[in-house]
């Protein structure tokens, strides 16, 4: 049965050209646009995989769509998803260094600005009106997820198959079903799925001051509580799985209940400050680390709680090669594609119901949508627009 990615000549002859001749893009450039990336990336999640879809697959053509699948669909396993597309992206492009340097770029914009807000709220206990101007981007980062929805769609939805566990994807997605027993489930679909016998995968390899603590005792020295930090947070990224909002729970449960590094009034806010900013969810943390020690805190529980995920990336990244040649891993992959379609789908429709909050919103979706896949705008420009339409309260 043809019409997987996977199994279309046109991919396996872009692989090759990639194998055959350097990388078209410096490291320095790579990591330049995953600054800008992490700097536009508001709304998290697939708002940001929609940016790199635009930047790297589409714009620059850096890596193929198929690549692309892959790595958000690896990526889904454990941690924060967008972190694990940009370092897989990155180590596709300049091996290991290349992906962990992509992730840190990435997460670069989102971590200044946390512990800009982090710092001017613990001083005064309030939340910059940056908030009515974000109201605003809303509608625009849904316009942005189903602008990549669409054309990753174009490319994956070929066969009956593909669209029906694209669509079984879409559905379980938005019924807040573990992504990772969805992709499980899809790529079992895809090894259960008829071959033709003549039908052979051969893509060739890729490219290779001090702030008051809360309920710390003062005892304790700024090593010992750095080095508590790490393991704390090094824990509970070895549970972060499912990705975005899971996080939060889990971190409200050991931070607030067990640890009372944080009271419940504290966190609420850190959840927001989170979501002013642009990139994962995950930088909640950078906020709670910056609460307990400082600056170095911010960077030590940010690192610790995303360590295991890049960890388990880096040994992915690196047996991608190997793994991507098994017949039975392709059929496996080739079920995983079009469920990473569905699953970007089904954020449009989650994340819709709170972005979208009346005619206006719905109309600066469409036009968005508009500006983004008809007109080719840079998505800076639109997400613009979204907040100085926000900020004068034109949206309500």
């Amino acid at each position: 049965m043809g019409g997987c990615v996977a199994n279309n000549p046109d991919w396996r002859a872009e692989s090759r050209q990639r194998v055959r001749r350097p990388s078209p893009i410096s490291l320095g450039h790579l990591l330049a646009l995953f600054v800008k990336v992490g700097s536009l990336g508001f709304g998290g999640g697939m708002a940001v995989i929609a940016l790199m879809e635009r930047e790297f697959v589409q714009r620059r053509r850096l890596v193929s769509a198929e690549e692309f699948l892959h790595g958000v669909g690896l990526g889904q396993v454990l941690g924060s998803f967008a972190v694990n597309a940009a370092y897989f992206i990155g180590y596709r492009l300049f091996g290991a260094a290349g992906g962990l340097l992509s992730a840190a770029a990435f997460l670069m914009p989102s971590l200044v600005l946390v512990i800009a807000l982090s710092d001017f709220y613990f001083r005064y206990h309030a939340i910059p009106a940056l908030q009515i101007a974000v109201n605003g981007i809303g509608p625009v980062v849904i316009a942005l997820i189903l602008n990549a929805a669409f054309g990753l769609g174009r490319k994956v939805l070929r066969t009956p198959l593909a669209i029906g566990i694209a669509s079984a994807a879409l559905l379980a997605g938005s019924l807040k079903v573990n992504a990772v027993w969805i992709l499980l489930a899809a790529g079992i679909a895809g090894l259960l799925r008829p071959r033709d016998r003549d039908s052979h995968f051969d893509p060739g390899s890729g490219p290779p001051a001090a702030i008051p603590l809360f309920h710390v005792p003062v005892t304790i020295g700024p090593i010992t509580l750095l080095s508590s930090t790490a393991m704390i947070f090094l824990k509970i990224g070895m549970v972060f799985f499912g990705g975005g909002f899971v996080l939060v729970p889990v971190l409200h449960h050991r931070l607030v209940t067990q640890l009372g590094w944080l009271n419940a009034r504290e966190f609420l806010d850190g959840v927001a400050i989170s979501n002013l900013t642009p990139g994962p969810i995950a930088v909640l943390a950078t906020f709670a680390g910056f609460h307990v020690a400082g600056v170095a805190g911010a960077f030590v529980a940010t690192a610790a709680l995303l360590a295991p995920a890049l960890v388990l990336m880096w040994i992915m990244s690196g047996q991608y090669e190997r793994f991507r040649d098994d017949p039975r891993a392709q059929d496996f992959l080739c079920g995983v594609n079009p469920a990473v379609t569905g699953l970007i789908l089904s954020a449009a429709i989650l994340l819709g119901g709170s972005a979208i909050l009346s005619w206006r919103g719905i109309l600066l979706c469409a036009v968005s949508l508009l500006l983004l896949g008809r007109f080719r705008w840079h998505p800076a420009f639109v997400l613009a627009i979204g907040a100085l339409l926000g900020y004068f309260a034109v949206l309500p």
